[in-house]
């Protein structure tokens, strides 16, 4: 598969897949759990509290491990992302973030302690997107 057709075809799934698995390390024991993910092209974004464990963990390894798709039907196409996360405040990236859900943890968009993660992939593997169930990787580092 041309790298091209790769990177289109992991967006599509990126696109398709919003409820994924994190993963996170701190002293060398992984940690995952699952959330809510949102894309700009190949670039991930979800939300978090500031005072997660998962907030900590990043701040001492920002390197996150992420597992979207594999939907029920036919095609159990999933990627495997590897990327460097950015801890960002950003008030625009968190509006486009929110949703009337969030009111379950966080009583506004505006609340002090909804923090953003940008997760720019570094490397993504495309698991099961064909018969053969091949895997595709593609290497992103220094971008798209």
């Amino acid at each position: 598969m041309k790298r091209s057709d790769a990177i289109k075809r992991m967006t599509e799934i990126l696109n398709e897949s919003k409820i994924g698995v994190c993963s996170t390390s701190k002293d060398n024991i992984p940690n995952s759990r699952y959330m809510w993910f949102y894309n700009d092209g190949l670039t991930l974004y979800a939300k978090t509290n500031e005072k997660s464990t998962k907030y900590d963990e990043l701040l001492d390894n920002p390197i996150a491990h992420i597992l979207l798709g594999f939907n029920e039907g036919n095609n159990h196409a999933f990627v495997e992302v590897l990327g460097d996360v950015e801890i960002t405040n950003d008030q625009k990236i968190i509006d486009w973030l929110w949703e009337d859900e969030d009111q379950t943890y966080f009583d506004h968009p505006e609340n002090p302690h909804l923090t953003a993660l940008k997760i720019t992939p570094t490397k993504i593997l495309m698991m099961n997107d064909d018969k053969e169930h091949s895997t595709v990787e593609v290497d992103l580092e220094g971008g798209e």
